[in-house]
């Protein structure tokens, strides 16, 4: 194992990376595992740039070590008006039970970063140690820009050739993300998803890419940890690890769930937002195998409709998107630090 590229890399004692989890990452779970030696991570994908300079502040006036902050890169929506009426049209009942009018429009949650130019201001002017992409990679001027300034980059990978992209692309190291990984699925193009688990895509990248790679998916304690290494990683991402943390903002609902034997059953959906996620199947999960079932609208566009039901049939979680990977029913409910103390306990993870 190769741990010292990553460590040196990311300015970090351990190689562990908090995976950048929109809607679940918080200031205080990102500064908690900095502190603990590791880099925590910021998901700032639906965020503004104003909401994006705030957590910024936040983390920083809680920990002065480096932490991530994690970007989307989808194509910019076409938005096909035909294809977001179809999908408004397959989930009316829905609303309808819900005693609520069918939407008439489907609007965009938020920005790609790759349309999203004063964000990239931010960056630059923040100058945060890390930042990493989702989704595919940003032009090549943008990550020279981000490197003039110190920054350093990850990119999402999901086969060898997106891997081979993000290194070409100038970026500094690949998170491979297998098929095992809760909440949004990296793959650049959803229609080409080779839904390769960590394990079998970690030998494909040995050898093939120059730069650190990070392993991401399924990976929950210190063996976990140790495989990814030894099938040639740098480093590791894990993401449903830290569910359960008192620092993350975890829903009590979601708790409950991954502290169930719902935990046991993640499936992946386009469901939710119209690109592959996994996390605990509901009735859009279930909705996913009616028939007819049509082509969901654009990322994420599909997005604003399962939101518009979330809302409406709250208390319940029958809409809520509460990603996890299939490792969940491994996470525990104790305090970020703690978590990473027991995990490089038993390995001989320090730089």
């Amino acid at each position: 194992m190769s741990i010292d590229r990553a460590t040196r890399l990311l300015g970090i004692r351990y190689p562990i990376v908090q995976a950048p989890m929109v809607g679940v990452s918080t200031p205080a779970l990102a500064a908690a595992v900095s502190e603990a030696g590791a880099l925590g991570s910021l998901g700032l994908g639906g965020s503004s740039v104003a909401q994006a300079r705030e957590l910024i502040a936040h983390t920083r006036a809680i920990t002065a070590r480096p932490f991530n902050l994690n970007l989307f890169c989808h194509a910019p929506s076409g938005h096909d008006p035909a294809r977001s009426a179809a999908w408004i049209a397959h989930w009316a009942p829905h609303f309808e039970r819900l005693g609520a009018p069918v939407p008439t429009e489907l609007k965009p949650p938020y920005q790609s970063f790759l349309a999203n130019e004063p964000m990239l201001e931010l960056l630059l002017a923040e100058r945060p140690a890390v930042v990493s992409f989702h989704f595919g990679v940003p032009p090549a001027d943008w990550i020279k820009a981000l490197k003039a300034r110190g920054i350093v980059t990850l990119g999402c990978a999901t086969t060898l050739a997106e891997a081979q992209a993000v290194e070409q692309g100038g970026i500094d190291a690949v998170v491979a993300q297998g098929f095992e990984a809760g909440g949004h699925r990296g793959v650049f193009d959803p229609s080409q998803d080779d839904q390769l688990g960590l394990h079998a895509l970690l030998p494909q990248l040995a050898g093939q890419v120059r730069v650190p790679v990070i392993a991401a998916g399924g990976i929950m304690d210190a063996a976990g940890i140790q495989a990814a290494l030894a099938a040639g990683a740098s480093a590791v991402q894990m993401g449903t690890a830290f569910l359960l943390c008192p620092e993350a903002s975890t829903t009590a609902a979601h708790r409950a769930a991954l502290s169930s034997a719902q935990a046991r059953h993640t499936r992946v959906t386009t469901c939710v937002s119209g690109r592959p996620a996994r996390g605990l199947p509901n009735a859009l999960y279930l909705e996913q195998h009616s028939s007819p079932y049509p082509q969901p609208a654009e990322f994420p566009l599909a997005y604003d409709l399962s939101k518009q039901l979330n809302t409406l049939a709250t208390p319940s979680t029958a809409y809520a998107a509460q990603w996890a990977g299939q490792g969940a029913p491994l996470a525990q409910a104790l305090p970020a630090s703690t978590l990473i103390q027991q995990w490089t306990a038993l390995l001989p993870l320090e730089a």
